[in-house]
């Protein structure tokens, strides 16, 4: 990863007991990680981001949660673990 290069992941939905969808999105850039959640679109751990910053991924997850959510749907987590 080149410096100054933010990466992104985002999770399979999961379900909550109570049967409620989230997924979570992930934030890289090599030495700084912050995860968030959606549809809350809530920081939940930041290691390295500054509080500016973990506002404005808070919002680029507002902005863009239909499209993390078709990510997140998109996602067979059974054929990740088969390599397909």
């Amino acid at each position: 990863m080149e410096a100054g290069e933010l990466k992104m992941t985002v999770s399979s939905v999961c379900r909550s007991e109570q049967g409620d969808k989230y997924a979570f999105v992930t934030f890289q850039d090599g030495v700084r990680t912050a995860e968030g959640k959606i549809p809350d679109c809530k920081i939940l751990k930041n290691d390295g981001f500054a509080e500016i910053e973990v506002q404005q991924l808070e919002r680029y997850l507002k902005e863009h949660l239909t499209e993390l959510k078709k990510m997140a749907a998109s996602i067979d987590i059974f054929s990740a673990f088969k390599g397909e």
